[in-house]
């Protein structure tokens, strides 16, 4: 630029100007555009009937079956269809009261339910 006169560089530098200006303003719209995008695909994507099926199937299993061998079915299918990871654990109260703790994480929900039956 130390060949151009004063007029040319003053062209030049406001060129820069406005050219770093747009850039910065797409950037801060794209962003706004991604966030108001996961903001609304997090409420679509609430995988209800994907824990109502787990949940079912964890219930059925602690009322009967074998609780090793379908449990680690559970985990392989859930992770292997749905890339879900799926947890619980059942015990019997003294008072003869079932609790199971069921826990579901798939990468954007996670999900914990206390379920009790007497």
């Amino acid at each position: 630029m130390a060949r151009l006169n004063n007029d040319a560089q003053w062209i030049v530098l406001m060129g820069f100007i406005v050219s770093f200006s747009f850039f910065f303003l797409a950037l801060v719209i794209n962003q706004s555009t991604v966030v108001g995008q996961t903001t609304a695909e997090s409420v679509i994507e609430f995988p209800k009937n994907d824990i109502r099926d787990v949940r079912q199937v964890i219930i059925q299993e602690v009322n009967t079956g074998n609780p090793a061998v379908v449990k680690q079915d559970i985990k392989n299918l859930s992770m292997s269809r749905k890339g879900a990871v799926v947890d619980y654990s059942s015990f019997t109260g003294s008072d003869g009261v079932l609790f199971i703790q069921i826990h579901y994480n798939n990468g954007v929900t996670e999900y914990n339910e206390n379920w009790t039956h007497q």
